[in-house]
């Protein structure tokens, strides 16, 4: 462990101090082992603006959204999260993506952005602005101003043993905060449709979410929480700290890939 390390976290340099003390007190083999497991690596994408999209396959007007924050994931800085609903599967076709807490999250933001529904497509970014639909131009302009209206954000760094994440200190906020992983599938995947308004269309989808997955609450406090261990091969992981409240998100960082061999 290095004092840069703790120091991240939230640490002041006296406790860095003692905990090296620690550590070079522990027994030459011990040493080296803990150094290993606690060390960070560097996310993938650091503090990247979260571009989240609801979008369902039998949505007539949904196929153009999924194409336009297809080419904003393309920026760097940002992550591109794709989640499917279900609440239009009766119009004849059963989103192949969808999973009714999908759609229970993007309620959680119609309650915190004080919108009289939910509806498809809508892109969320940062939790704290939105858009009805994705018009390429328009979505540019609100990444570029989440970008711009950043602070100091909690730091989330993942552990070298790639089992763990750490989020740092910080003022949490009113009504707390809380820790989720979000396991999705990277790159492009094309769905051909065979029903509803959408019928003999191939719809396109960037990084489909595939579950989200709660860590822990964050009290603002420096802690340390196992990641799931039962993600499949190449699933891509994001980590957000994020309101309970008004669902801003506070920080964010994707998982490095894992080091081959």
């Amino acid at each position: 462990m290095t004092t840069r390390g703790l120091i991240r976290y939230g640490m002041t340099a006296a406790v860095a101090g003692a905990s090296l003390l620690a550590l070079a007190a522990a027994p030459a083999g011990t040493r080296s082992q803990r150094d290993r497991d606690d060390a960070p690596v560097p996310a993938a994408t650091t503090q990247p603006v979260v571009v989240e999209l609801f979008t369902a396959q039998g949505c007539a007007g949904c196929p153009e959204a999924n194409r336009a924050v297809g080419g904003v994931a393309q920026q760097p800085g940002v992550i591109v999260l794709t989640y499917g609903v279900d609440y239009w599967d009766y119009l004849g076709w059963p989103d192949t993506f969808a999973r009714p807490e999908f759609a229970a999250r993007q309620r959680a933001y119609r309650q915190a952005l004080q919108l009289r529904n939910v509806s498809t497509p809508q892109v969320v970014i940062g939790g704290r602005r939105q858009l009805s639909g994705a018009h390429t131009p328009e979505l540019r302009a609100a990444v570029e101003a989440e970008a711009r209206g950043r602070g100091w954000p909690p730091e989330i760094e993942f552990r070298e043993t790639g089992d763990r994440v750490g989020v740092g200190s910080g003022r949490p906020p009113r009504g707390g905060a809380e820790v989720v992983a979000v396991l999705y599938r990277p790159g492009l995947q094309t769905v051909e449709v065979k029903g509803g308004d959408n019928r003999g269309q191939a719809v396109p989808h960037v990084n489909v979410v595939r579950e989200v997955r709660r860590l822990g609450d964050w009290t603002g406090r420096p802690v340390l929480f196992a990641l799931p261990a039962d993600a499949a091969d190449g699933d891509g992981m994001v980590v957000l700290l994020q309101a309970k409240d008004d669902r801003h998100i506070l920080s964010s960082a994707a998982r490095p890939e894992p080091a081959r061999d």
